[in-house]
Protein backbone atom coordinates (compact mmCIF):
# COMPACT_ATOMS: atom_id res chain seq x y z
CA UNK A 1 0.00 0.00 0.00
CA UNK A 2 1.28 3.47 -0.83
CA UNK A 3 2.11 5.52 2.25
CA UNK A 4 -0.19 8.38 1.29
CA UNK A 5 -3.35 6.29 0.85
CA UNK A 6 -4.24 6.36 4.54
CA UNK A 7 -3.71 10.11 4.57
CA UNK A 8 -6.53 10.55 2.09
CA UNK A 9 -9.11 8.75 4.26
CA UNK A 10 -11.78 11.17 5.41
CA UNK A 11 -12.51 11.85 9.08
CA UNK A 12 -15.82 10.79 10.61
CA UNK A 13 -18.94 12.54 9.21
CA UNK A 14 -19.52 14.25 12.56
CA UNK A 15 -16.06 15.86 12.37
CA UNK A 16 -16.62 16.96 8.79
CA UNK A 17 -20.06 18.37 9.54
CA UNK A 18 -18.64 20.42 12.42
CA UNK A 19 -15.96 21.73 10.05
CA UNK A 20 -18.68 22.57 7.51
CA UNK A 21 -20.64 24.60 10.06
CA UNK A 22 -17.45 26.40 11.13
CA UNK A 23 -16.29 26.89 7.52
CA UNK A 24 -12.96 25.49 8.67
CA UNK A 25 -10.23 26.28 6.06
CA UNK A 26 -8.08 23.42 7.38
CA UNK A 27 -9.96 21.04 5.06
CA UNK A 28 -9.50 23.08 1.89
CA UNK A 29 -8.54 20.75 -0.93
CA UNK A 30 -8.95 17.66 1.28
CA UNK A 31 -12.71 17.24 1.79
CA UNK A 32 -15.90 18.22 -0.06
CA UNK A 33 -19.57 18.04 0.84
CA UNK A 34 -22.30 17.00 -1.59
CA UNK A 35 -25.93 17.85 -0.85
CA UNK A 36 -28.38 15.14 -1.89
CA UNK A 37 -31.36 17.50 -1.99
CA UNK A 38 -29.75 19.89 -4.48
CA UNK A 39 -27.32 17.66 -6.39
CA UNK A 40 -24.52 20.17 -5.78
CA UNK A 41 -21.14 19.71 -4.06
CA UNK A 42 -19.16 22.42 -2.27
CA UNK A 43 -16.07 23.26 -0.32
CA UNK A 44 -16.50 23.10 3.43
CA UNK A 45 -15.88 26.87 3.47
CA UNK A 46 -18.73 27.64 1.07
CA UNK A 47 -20.83 30.64 2.24
CA UNK A 48 -24.07 29.00 1.07
CA UNK A 49 -26.74 27.92 3.56
CA UNK A 50 -25.71 24.76 5.37
CA UNK A 51 -27.59 21.51 4.68
CA UNK A 52 -28.88 19.15 7.32
CA UNK A 53 -26.39 16.40 8.24
CA UNK A 54 -28.59 13.61 6.86
CA UNK A 55 -28.46 15.30 3.43
CA UNK A 56 -24.66 15.35 3.25
CA UNK A 57 -22.26 13.05 1.45
CA UNK A 58 -18.51 13.46 1.80
CA UNK A 59 -15.78 13.16 -0.80
CA UNK A 60 -11.99 13.47 -0.80
CA UNK A 61 -11.76 14.77 -4.39
CA UNK A 62 -13.99 16.89 -6.66
CA UNK A 63 -13.73 14.18 -9.34
CA UNK A 64 -15.27 11.65 -6.96
CA UNK A 65 -18.25 13.94 -6.29
CA UNK A 66 -18.73 14.54 -10.01
CA UNK A 67 -18.50 10.81 -10.74
CA UNK A 68 -21.31 10.33 -8.21
CA UNK A 69 -23.50 12.72 -10.22
CA UNK A 70 -23.09 15.96 -8.25
CA UNK A 71 -22.52 19.36 -9.90
CA UNK A 72 -19.92 21.90 -8.67
CA UNK A 73 -21.22 24.87 -6.71
CA UNK A 74 -21.11 28.22 -8.52
CA UNK A 75 -20.41 30.13 -5.34
CA UNK A 76 -17.31 28.36 -4.01
CA UNK A 77 -15.94 26.80 -7.25
CA UNK A 78 -14.81 23.49 -5.70
CA UNK A 79 -13.12 22.20 -8.86
CA UNK A 80 -10.32 24.79 -8.81
CA UNK A 81 -7.99 26.44 -6.27
CA UNK A 82 -9.90 28.50 -3.72
CA UNK A 83 -8.55 31.90 -4.72
CA UNK A 84 -9.27 31.33 -8.41
CA UNK A 85 -12.95 30.89 -7.59
CA UNK A 86 -13.25 34.35 -6.03
CA UNK A 87 -14.26 36.77 -8.79
CA UNK A 88 -12.89 39.83 -6.98
CA UNK A 89 -9.55 38.15 -6.38
CA UNK A 90 -9.19 36.77 -9.90
CA UNK A 91 -10.10 40.16 -11.43
CA UNK A 92 -7.56 42.12 -9.38
CA UNK A 93 -4.81 39.53 -9.75
CA UNK A 94 -5.22 39.68 -13.54
CA UNK A 95 -4.82 43.48 -13.40
CA UNK A 96 -1.75 43.13 -11.19
CA UNK A 97 -0.15 40.74 -13.68
CA UNK A 98 -0.92 43.11 -16.57
CA UNK A 99 0.67 46.14 -14.88
CA UNK A 100 2.90 45.15 -11.92
CA UNK A 101 4.26 48.70 -11.58
CA UNK A 102 0.87 50.34 -11.03
CA UNK A 103 0.46 52.24 -7.77
CA UNK A 104 -2.85 51.09 -6.33
CA UNK A 105 -4.93 52.89 -3.72
CA UNK A 106 -8.28 52.31 -2.07
CA UNK A 107 -9.79 55.00 -4.27
CA UNK A 108 -8.82 52.94 -7.33
CA UNK A 109 -10.84 50.05 -5.94
CA UNK A 110 -13.79 52.33 -5.23
CA UNK A 111 -13.65 53.68 -8.79
CA UNK A 112 -13.97 50.06 -9.99
CA UNK A 113 -17.16 49.67 -7.98
CA UNK A 114 -15.45 47.58 -5.29
CA UNK A 115 -15.68 48.02 -1.54
CA UNK A 116 -12.08 48.29 -0.20
CA UNK A 117 -12.99 46.48 3.03
CA UNK A 118 -14.51 43.59 1.05
CA UNK A 119 -11.38 43.39 -1.10
CA UNK A 120 -9.18 43.50 2.00
CA UNK A 121 -11.07 40.62 3.65
CA UNK A 122 -11.05 38.52 0.47
CA UNK A 123 -7.30 38.84 -0.04
CA UNK A 124 -6.46 38.26 3.61
CA UNK A 125 -8.68 35.18 3.62
CA UNK A 126 -6.90 33.70 0.61
CA UNK A 127 -3.38 35.12 0.87
CA UNK A 128 -2.91 36.36 4.43
CA UNK A 129 -2.33 39.94 3.25
CA UNK A 130 -4.26 42.74 1.59
CA UNK A 131 -4.30 43.46 -2.13
CA UNK A 132 -2.50 46.77 -1.56
CA UNK A 133 0.28 44.95 0.31
CA UNK A 134 0.64 42.47 -2.55
CA UNK A 135 0.74 45.30 -5.09
CA UNK A 136 3.45 47.11 -3.10
CA UNK A 137 5.61 43.98 -2.93
CA UNK A 138 5.18 43.43 -6.66
CA UNK A 139 6.32 46.99 -7.35
CA UNK A 140 9.47 46.35 -5.33
CA UNK A 141 10.34 43.64 -7.84
CA UNK A 142 11.07 46.36 -10.42
CA UNK A 143 13.29 48.21 -7.98
CA UNK A 144 15.20 45.06 -7.08
CA UNK A 145 15.78 44.20 -10.75
CA UNK A 146 17.06 47.72 -11.40
CA UNK A 147 19.49 47.53 -8.48
CA UNK A 148 20.70 44.13 -9.67
CA UNK A 149 21.56 45.67 -13.03
CA UNK A 150 23.76 48.23 -11.25
CA UNK A 151 21.58 51.28 -11.83
CA UNK A 152 21.42 54.27 -9.51
CA UNK A 153 19.29 54.10 -6.38
CA UNK A 154 16.96 56.83 -7.65
CA UNK A 155 16.25 54.76 -10.77
CA UNK A 156 15.40 51.74 -8.64
CA UNK A 157 13.14 53.90 -6.48
CA UNK A 158 11.25 55.22 -9.51
CA UNK A 159 10.99 51.79 -11.13
CA UNK A 160 9.42 50.55 -7.91
CA UNK A 161 6.87 53.38 -8.10
CA UNK A 162 7.98 55.31 -5.00
CA UNK A 163 8.07 59.12 -4.94
CA UNK A 164 9.94 59.12 -1.64
CA UNK A 165 13.48 57.76 -1.24
CA UNK A 166 12.81 57.03 2.43
CA UNK A 167 9.58 55.23 1.54
CA UNK A 168 11.46 53.02 -0.91
CA UNK A 169 14.23 52.28 1.61
CA UNK A 170 11.75 51.45 4.37
CA UNK A 171 9.57 49.24 2.16
CA UNK A 172 12.64 47.43 0.83
CA UNK A 173 14.00 46.87 4.35
CA UNK A 174 10.67 45.53 5.64
CA UNK A 175 10.51 42.99 2.83
CA UNK A 176 14.17 41.97 2.55
CA UNK A 177 15.51 42.55 6.05
CA UNK A 178 18.07 45.20 5.05
CA UNK A 179 17.90 48.59 3.29
CA UNK A 180 18.85 48.49 -0.39
CA UNK A 181 22.35 49.99 -0.09
CA UNK A 182 23.45 47.05 2.13
CA UNK A 183 22.75 44.66 -0.74
CA UNK A 184 25.08 46.50 -3.12
CA UNK A 185 28.39 45.77 -1.40
CA UNK A 186 30.87 42.92 -1.74
CA UNK A 187 29.14 39.59 -1.22
CA UNK A 188 29.65 35.83 -1.04
CA UNK A 189 25.94 35.10 -1.64
CA UNK A 190 23.71 36.71 -4.24
CA UNK A 191 19.95 37.27 -4.08
CA UNK A 192 17.59 37.55 -7.01
CA UNK A 193 13.86 37.45 -7.72
CA UNK A 194 12.23 34.46 -9.43
CA UNK A 195 8.67 34.66 -10.75
CA UNK A 196 6.40 31.61 -10.33
CA UNK A 197 2.67 30.98 -10.91
CA UNK A 198 2.23 31.23 -7.13
CA UNK A 199 4.02 34.55 -6.76
CA UNK A 200 7.51 35.96 -6.57
CA UNK A 201 10.28 34.16 -4.72
CA UNK A 202 13.67 35.27 -3.46
CA UNK A 203 16.54 32.89 -4.28
CA UNK A 204 19.88 33.28 -2.53
CA UNK A 205 22.79 31.23 -3.83
CA UNK A 206 26.53 31.14 -4.33
CA UNK A 207 28.42 29.31 -7.06
CA UNK A 208 27.99 25.98 -5.27
CA UNK A 209 24.49 25.72 -3.78
CA UNK A 210 21.10 27.27 -3.07
CA UNK A 211 20.92 28.73 0.45
CA UNK A 212 17.40 30.17 0.57
CA UNK A 213 14.24 30.07 -1.53
CA UNK A 214 11.22 31.86 -0.10
CA UNK A 215 8.00 33.46 -1.29
CA UNK A 216 8.39 37.20 -0.93
CA UNK A 217 5.20 37.61 1.08
CA UNK A 218 6.18 35.15 3.79
CA UNK A 219 6.08 37.05 7.09
CA UNK A 220 9.26 35.37 8.33
CA UNK A 221 11.28 36.29 5.22
CA UNK A 222 12.96 39.43 6.64
CA UNK A 223 14.00 37.56 9.80
CA UNK A 224 15.23 34.60 7.74
CA UNK A 225 17.32 36.92 5.59
CA UNK A 226 18.79 38.62 8.64
CA UNK A 227 19.76 35.25 10.15
CA UNK A 228 21.35 34.07 6.92
CA UNK A 229 23.16 37.40 6.64
CA UNK A 230 24.54 36.89 10.14
CA UNK A 231 25.79 33.41 9.27
CA UNK A 232 27.78 34.74 6.30
CA UNK A 233 29.02 37.92 7.91
CA UNK A 234 26.52 40.17 6.16
CA UNK A 235 27.93 39.33 2.77
CA UNK A 236 24.68 39.00 0.78
CA UNK A 237 24.28 41.12 -2.32
CA UNK A 238 22.05 41.36 -5.36
CA UNK A 239 22.63 39.20 -8.41
CA UNK A 240 22.59 35.57 -9.46
CA UNK A 241 24.83 32.62 -10.23
CA UNK A 242 24.38 29.56 -12.42
CA UNK A 243 22.75 27.93 -9.38
CA UNK A 244 20.01 30.59 -9.48
CA UNK A 245 19.52 29.92 -13.18
CA UNK A 246 19.29 26.21 -12.47
CA UNK A 247 16.67 26.46 -9.73
CA UNK A 248 14.64 28.84 -11.89
CA UNK A 249 14.68 26.30 -14.75
CA UNK A 250 13.67 23.50 -12.38
CA UNK A 251 10.83 25.59 -10.94
CA UNK A 252 9.55 26.27 -14.46
CA UNK A 253 9.64 22.54 -15.25
CA UNK A 254 7.84 21.75 -11.99
CA UNK A 255 4.99 24.19 -12.57
CA UNK A 256 4.72 23.31 -16.27
CA UNK A 257 4.11 19.67 -15.35
CA UNK A 258 7.34 18.46 -16.98
CA UNK A 259 9.25 17.30 -13.90
CA UNK A 260 8.61 17.11 -10.15
CA UNK A 261 12.30 16.68 -9.28
CA UNK A 262 14.70 19.30 -7.94
CA UNK A 263 18.34 18.30 -8.30
CA UNK A 264 19.84 21.72 -7.56
CA UNK A 265 22.41 21.42 -4.72
CA UNK A 266 21.28 23.00 -1.45
CA UNK A 267 23.03 24.26 1.66
CA UNK A 268 20.65 23.79 4.58
CA UNK A 269 21.50 26.07 7.51
CA UNK A 270 20.22 24.42 10.68
CA UNK A 271 20.90 22.00 13.49
CA UNK A 272 21.76 18.36 12.84
CA UNK A 273 18.17 17.38 13.75
CA UNK A 274 16.65 19.99 11.45
CA UNK A 275 18.83 18.86 8.57
CA UNK A 276 17.68 15.26 9.10
CA UNK A 277 14.04 16.35 8.90
CA UNK A 278 14.64 18.48 5.81
CA UNK A 279 16.56 15.66 4.12
CA UNK A 280 13.65 13.28 4.80
CA UNK A 281 11.20 15.81 3.37
CA UNK A 282 13.10 15.57 0.09
CA UNK A 283 12.45 11.82 0.08
CA UNK A 284 8.64 12.30 -0.13
CA UNK A 285 7.64 11.81 -3.77
CA UNK A 286 5.51 14.45 -5.47
CA UNK A 287 1.86 13.42 -5.15
CA UNK A 288 2.33 11.84 -1.71
CA UNK A 289 1.91 13.36 1.74
CA UNK A 290 2.99 12.56 5.29
CA UNK A 291 1.82 13.50 8.75
CA UNK A 292 4.26 14.89 11.30
CA UNK A 293 4.04 11.57 13.16
CA UNK A 294 4.91 9.63 10.01
CA UNK A 295 7.85 11.92 9.37
CA UNK A 296 9.08 11.42 12.94
CA UNK A 297 8.90 7.65 12.46
CA UNK A 298 10.81 7.86 9.19
CA UNK A 299 13.76 9.63 10.83
CA UNK A 300 13.76 7.05 13.64
CA UNK A 301 12.42 9.35 16.38
CA UNK A 302 8.71 8.51 16.79
CA UNK A 303 8.34 10.65 19.94
CA UNK A 304 9.69 13.80 18.27
CA UNK A 305 6.50 14.82 16.47
CA UNK A 306 6.50 18.37 17.83
CA UNK A 307 10.18 18.87 17.10
CA UNK A 308 9.57 17.63 13.56
CA UNK A 309 6.74 20.16 13.19
CA UNK A 310 9.04 22.97 14.37
CA UNK A 311 11.76 21.90 11.95
CA UNK A 312 9.22 21.79 9.15
CA UNK A 313 8.13 25.34 9.97
CA UNK A 314 11.72 26.66 9.93
CA UNK A 315 12.54 25.32 6.46
CA UNK A 316 13.96 28.18 4.37
CA UNK A 317 14.18 26.40 1.01
CA UNK A 318 10.55 26.17 -0.11
CA UNK A 319 9.45 23.65 -2.77
CA UNK A 320 12.95 22.21 -3.23
CA UNK A 321 12.63 21.01 0.38
CA UNK A 322 8.91 20.21 0.15
CA UNK A 323 7.50 21.03 3.59
CA UNK A 324 4.12 21.55 1.87
CA UNK A 325 3.78 17.74 1.62
CA UNK A 326 3.20 17.44 5.38
CA UNK A 327 -0.49 17.56 6.37
CA UNK A 328 -2.58 16.85 9.44
CA UNK A 329 -3.03 13.28 10.67
CA UNK A 330 -6.73 13.57 9.79
CA UNK A 331 -5.95 14.62 6.21
CA UNK A 332 -6.56 18.33 6.78
CA UNK A 333 -4.23 21.03 5.54
CA UNK A 334 -2.14 22.33 8.41
CA UNK A 335 -0.30 25.62 8.66
CA UNK A 336 2.02 26.49 5.80
CA UNK A 337 4.21 29.56 6.04
CA UNK A 338 3.68 30.28 2.36
CA UNK A 339 -0.10 30.35 2.89
CA UNK A 340 -2.70 27.59 2.92
CA UNK A 341 -3.88 28.69 -0.52
CA UNK A 342 -0.41 27.85 -1.90
CA UNK A 343 -0.34 24.53 -0.09
CA UNK A 344 -3.72 23.66 -1.57
CA UNK A 345 -2.51 24.56 -5.06
CA UNK A 346 0.80 22.68 -4.68
CA UNK A 347 -0.87 19.48 -3.50
CA UNK A 348 -3.41 19.74 -6.32
CA UNK A 349 -0.60 20.29 -8.85
CA UNK A 350 1.32 17.28 -7.59
CA UNK A 351 -1.62 14.92 -7.93
CA UNK A 352 -0.91 14.92 -11.65
CA UNK A 353 2.62 13.70 -10.95
CA UNK A 354 1.24 10.89 -8.79
CA UNK A 355 -0.69 9.62 -11.80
Amino acid sequence: MRKDIAMLDLPEPETLYAALLARDPAYEGRAYVAVTTTGIFCRLTCPARKPRPENCQWFAHPADAQAAGFRPCRRCFPTGPTAEGDKIVSRLMALLREDPSRRWSESDLTDMGLDPSTVRRAFRRHFGQSFLQMARATRLRGGMRTLTEGAAMIDAQLDAGFDSASGFRNAFARLFGHPPHVWRGAADLRADWIDTPLGGMIAIADDEALHLLEFIDRKALPEGLRKLSGLVGGRIGLGRSHVTDRVEAELNAYFDGRSPRFSVPVHMHGTEFQRRVWKQLREIPAGETRSYAQLANEIGQPTATRAVARANATNRIALVVPCHRVIGADGSLTGYAGGLWRKEKLIETERAYAH
